[in-house]
Order: structure tokens, then C-alpha cells, then sequence
């Protein structure tokens, strides 16, 4: 499950509303304790993202809803017990996200970094991070990206550039800008085409 490695890194680098996009992409094709963890991870993730907007009443409602989903989950590896302790807790005192992180996400016992990502990961986390950023030409590049793979073209530059964009943190504006670059001269050409005919 591609999601649940890709969400993780995305949270517990504090895009928590792109980490609910990302396992919720997931979450749709999913069944019974598989469902249920990604259900608690996306309710999880809501729930932070609640509480950092001090939406204190949302925060609450889905921490509790998130820790009834995790009890029901198939763990694949997560914290699930450390998450749900720190949902009880979040429940009670939402304003703690003001005072400290919240708990990391541990896939087989490690916190997961965008380097660490594979390939499928790093594609899984490309839209919703894109998404995140607010860039519409980033988000469009990663939609090529997806386009090129589904036609068979894996080692496109806009799936080499949507990979690097998730697991090089520290160039991501530069690649960021190149993907832009060619995600625009792309559908400048796919529009020139269209206005031929």
C-alpha cells in the first residue's frame, strides 16, 4: 500500500491536510482493517489540521472518531497504540498542538522521510503535496507525470521531476520550477494541437 508510507512522510513533515488526501486516494479502493486504518489515519490527520486552525469542536469530534477507526485497524506496521493514546489525549486538550508536535506516524517501527520514499510512494504523495503547495503547474506536471505512466513511459522527465519534487526536499523549488517549466510547455503544445482542429 503505496499510501500509507506517502502519507505518513507527508504528515510528519507538517502538510496534514495533504496527508489526508493522500491516504484518502487510498482509502476508497480499500476493505475491512485496511479501510479502518486509513479511515483513523485520515480522521487523524483532520483532526490535527482542526486543532492547528483552532477549530477546537472539530478536533475533538475526530480525534474521538479517529481512535474508534484505529482500534479496528489492520496496524501494517503503525504506531496504531501510540496514535490512539495521543488521540485520547488531543480529545481532552486540543490546544496541545500549540505546545508540541503531534505524535509521529512510525511505519515498522521508523518515522518515514520523503528520501525514503520509493518511486510509487514518492507518486502516490505528488498530487496532494502539490496540491499543498498551491502550485497549479507543479500539480499539472505531476498529472503528466501520472499520464506518462499510464501510457507506459516511466522515465519521463515529468515522472523523474514529480519524484525528485517529493523526495528532494531541499532543491524542491528548483524542481518545482523545472516541472513547471515543462508542465507548460507541454500544454502549450497540447493546445496549439486542439486549435488546429
Amino acid at each position: 500500500m503505496n499510501a500509507l508510507r506517502a502519507g505518513a512522510a507527508v504528515f510528519d513533515a507538517g502538510y496534514y491536510h495533504a496527508a489526508h488526501d493522500v491516504w484518502e486516494d487510498a482509502w476508497l479502493d480499500a476493505e475491512g482493517g485496511d479501510a479502518a486504518l486509513l479511515q483513523g489515519l485520515i480522521q487523524y490527520a483532520a483532526a490535527v489540521h482542526h486543532a492547528r486552525e483552532r477549530n477546537w469542536e472539530g478536533c475533538v469530534g475526530l480525534s474521538e472518531s479517529a481512535r474508534d477507526y484505529l482500534a479496528d485497524a489492520n496496524p501494517r506496521g503503525v504506531n496504531v497504540p501510540e496514535l490512539r493514546t495521543y488521540l485520547a489525549a488531543l480529545a481532552t486538550d486540543p490546544e496541545r498542538v500549540e505546545r508540541e508536535p503531534p505524535a509521529s506516524i512510525r511505519v515498522d517501527g521508523d518515522r518515514v522521510g520523503f528520501e525514503e520514499l520509493s518511486a510509487d510512494e514518492a507518486l502516490a504523495a505528488a498530487p496532494a503535496l502539490a496540491d499543498e503547495l498551491g502550485d497549479e503547474t507543479v500539480e499539472l506536471g505531476v498529472e503528466y507525470a501520472r499520464e506518462d505512466i499510464a501510457a507506459g513511459d516511466e522515465t519521463s522527465v515529468f515522472v523523474r521531476f514529480a519524484i525528485d519534487f517529493v523526495t528532494d526536499p531541499a532543491h524542491r523549488a528548483v524542481i518545482a520550477q523545472r516541472l513547471s517549466e515543462h508542465a507548460d510547455r507541454r500544454r502549450r503544445r497540447e493546445e496549439d494541437v486542439e486549435g488546429l482542429f
